[in-house]
């Protein structure tokens, strides 16, 4: 009888820890006020560059294992499909589709400088959440103007969105594939022979500003990261593929996506937020703790925010105006002005259409391993 008691404590102790250890924080998990109080108490963990190191380590560890990321590969071969290559006025637009693991594939497009010499930066645009925004003229915007400044960029599609048909996005273990994704993204930008791999960034707002402080906190590779409208004290996301699997709360640790980000330490980061969304208060929490966390490194002029209070939730024309400008200043890229306004000059793009940009067609039609239905995707995505 004791043995048996024994063993249904036992039991219960496990369940406890496995719920401790799968508890999710989504959403408005925090009021304004706990999340102040929250990042106060954290800020108690660590107050030097040895014990915030030690911190970070901790916080990837839990995002690869909360993802069920055993080891994540970089630097792996891909085989890209680049077809339908179109010329404009000092850039280039090309339409790609590879595979990233499993017969599940990565569709997108290839936006180049129309002349280059030497290595030139690479920089990755994941979107947000919202129909077909790859095809979205903001997101041809800013990609061809990164072009024309001198970099070469890759815009792909989340699971479920653009040509990304495969499965519906809100799967279980999307948050699992969407990073595996966004390291095949930037192993396919990195082998590109004109990319210098020393320079690479990644900017996305929304949905894709999570994916670029998430993949900028677990890859080392990327030495530039501006995410928009998205790193908050007290939202964790709203979307499976943001907080749908346990990466802020393990065993020995609770985390937050202001932390999450402060990964990035010491490298150039530029947080873009607004006034009308969970960013609203990102100059009087979210910033003065990763900013103590960069002084650590002494490295606060690595960290920058540009606050719109009376802008909402995009990546709008002052937006892209304040990514272009840090992107340029921290990867040597060369401005491209307008000499009338003195902003970075937009006018010269081409905004394509979505039959235009799309990468499966009569010629290039779908692979006949590519993996299709949602069970089917869950399974290869958790086979990984």
């Amino acid at each position: 009888m004791k043995t048996l008691i024994l063993i249904l404590f036992c039991s219960v102790i496990n369940l406890s820890l496995n719920a401790q250890e799968f508890e999710l924080r989504q959403n408005d998990y925090f009021t304004v006020d706990q999340a102040r109080a929250e990042h106060a108490s954290l800020a108690k963990l660590y107050g030097s560059k040895k014990k915030w190191e030690k911190r970070a380590k901790l916080i990837r560890k839990g995002i690869l294992e909360g993802a069920e990321i055993g080891t994540l590969l970089r630097n792996q071969t891909v085989n890209p499909t680049i077809h339908t290559k179109r010329e404009f006025d000092g850039y280039t637009v090309e339409n790609v589709f590879f595979e990233a693991f499993n017969g599940i594939y990565i569709s997108g497009n290839l936006y180049k400088p129309s002349l280059i010499k030497g290595k030139v930066p690479g920089i990755l645009c994941p979107h947000g959440h919202g129909k077909d925004m790859r095809f979205k003229e903001y997101t041809q915007q800013r990609c061809a103007t990164l072009a024309r400044m001198g970099a070469v960029v890759f815009a792909y599609d989340m699971l479920g969105y653009g040509d990304m048909t495969q499965a519906d996005h809100k799967i279980k273990n999307v948050l699992k594939a969407q990073l595996i994704m966004g390291t095949r993204a930037l192993d396919f930008i990195s082998q590109i022979p004109e990319v210098d791999t020393e320079r690479l960034a990644m900017t996305g707002e929304s949905g894709g500003g999570t994916q670029t402080f998430l993949l900028s906190a677990i890859d080392d590779r990327i030495s530039v990261s501006v995410p928009v409208v998205m790193v908050s004290s007290y939202f964790f996301g709203g979307c499976l593929c943001e907080s749908g699997m346990p990466i802020h709360v393990r065993k020995k640790h609770k985390t937050t996506n202001v932390e999450i980000a402060a990964c990035m330490a010491p490298k150039p980061m530029l947080l873009i937020s607004d006034g009308d969304d969970w960013t609203k208060h990102n100059p009087e929490i979210a910033i003065p703790h990763i900013k103590r966390i960069y002084s650590f490194f002494k490295a606060e002029a690595n960290i920058k925010n540009v606050h719109l209070p009376d802008e909402k939730h995009d990546y709008g024309p002052s937006k892209r105006q304040a990514a272009y400008s840090f992107l340029a200043a921290n990867l040597g890229l060369k401005p491209v002005i307008d000499s009338e306004s003195g902003l970075f000059d937009e006018r010269k793009n081409i905004i394509l259409n979505q039959r235009s940009l799309s990468v499966f067609n009569s010629e290039h039609p779908k692979p006949k391993n590519m993996v299709e239905g949602n069970e089917a995707v869950i399974e290869a995505i958790a086979k990984f």
